[in-house]
């Protein structure tokens, strides 16, 4: 059995319903529909029963394109444990490519982090080349930077202050620096941080970086630590967008790709594209009453 949320238009779904039907009918390998429901919350959510999983995900595709959607193998719960991406994920912006922009240089190391991204590029050797073309810049556009550009996402701090009032341990794991992730998992009221180290001396950006690097081993790593501290059979969530988090969203139980790039929403059994991080909760089934205030 196969469970399958999603976020449309409502009055779509009737016709998407019987659009999923006949495709199931003509190219379903096995798959048919057992059970559709809307919920109270305008979840449209399927009950499939035979088939595989990749299935569902071209299906899914073809009926609903652009939605919001998650699916599982077993009935979707209350994560546990929460473990997210922070840039261009729980923020609108990648730190390194707006810190950039201070020294000049953003078209350069933009173009460099949209490849590591997309998985062109080893993240380790992109990362060491990205923040030495940024030393000799002052600390003080560190601050500068996190006061004036860095935003979070609609709907970041609602996603994980609920989540933690569910009783799920928050966790953001970012291979971008803690000088930026710190006050960000502060405001959004997550419990750890991990991530990379800028090395700065007298007032200024060396180049270089202090300590081992957080990349897509390290992210994944930690969601499997954390997971291992809380017990057996844990529910765990994941949120990326980018290649780097690829390890991480498919160890997950629900890995949720947030505007992500091709390879890491392949990787996904949950996507958002329409809504905002709160839609991550419509698909979890709390209702929007039990939501966190901003």
């Amino acid at each position: 059995m196969f469970i399958a949320r999603l976020i449309a238009d409502p009055a779509s779904y009737s016709a998407s319903v019987d659009a999923m039907r006949a495709t199931l009918s003509e190219q379903g390998k096995g798959l048919t529909l057992a059970e559709t429901l809307i919920t109270d919350e305008g979840v449209l959510h399927l009950e499939l029963s035979g088939g595989e999983a990749a299935t569902i995900r071209s299906i899914l595709d073809l009926i609903f394109p652009g939605s919001d959607a998650i699916f599982a193998e077993d009935e979707i719960r209350v994560p546990q444990l929460f473990v997210s991406d922070m840039d261009s994920t729980m923020i609108g912006q990648e730190c390194i490519d707006e810190l950039a922009d201070f020294a000049g240089l953003k078209p350069q190391i933009a173009a460099i982090t949209e490849r590591a991204m997309q998985g062109e590029l080893d993240f380790e050797s992109a990362l060491r080349e990205r923040v030495m073309l940024l030393r000799d810049l002052s600390e003080d556009a560190i601050q500068q930077c996190l006061t004036t550009r860095i935003e979070p996402m609609p709907g970041a701090r609602t996603l994980v202050e609920t989540l933690k009032a569910l009783g799920c341990r928050t966790v953001l794991v970012t291979g971008g620096f803690h000088h930026f992730a710190d006050p960000v998992a502060e405001q959004l009221g997550f419990e750890r941080v991990v991530g990379n180290r800028l090395e700065v001396a007298n007032g200024r950006m060396t180049g270089g970086l202090v300590g081992a690097i957080t990349d897509s081993g390290v992210k994944k790593a930690v969601l499997l630590d954390e997971a291992r501290e809380l017990g057996a059979d844990v529910v765990t969530m994941a949120t990326g967008d980018g290649a780097n988090d690829i390890p991480m969203l498919e160890a997950a139980t629900y890995g949720i790709a947030y505007r992500a790039k091709p390879k890491a929403r392949a990787a996904a059994n949950g996507w958002i594209e329409r809504g905002d991080l709160t839609s991550i909760l419509r698909l979890l089934g709390i209702p929007q009453a039990d939501w966190a205030a901003n």
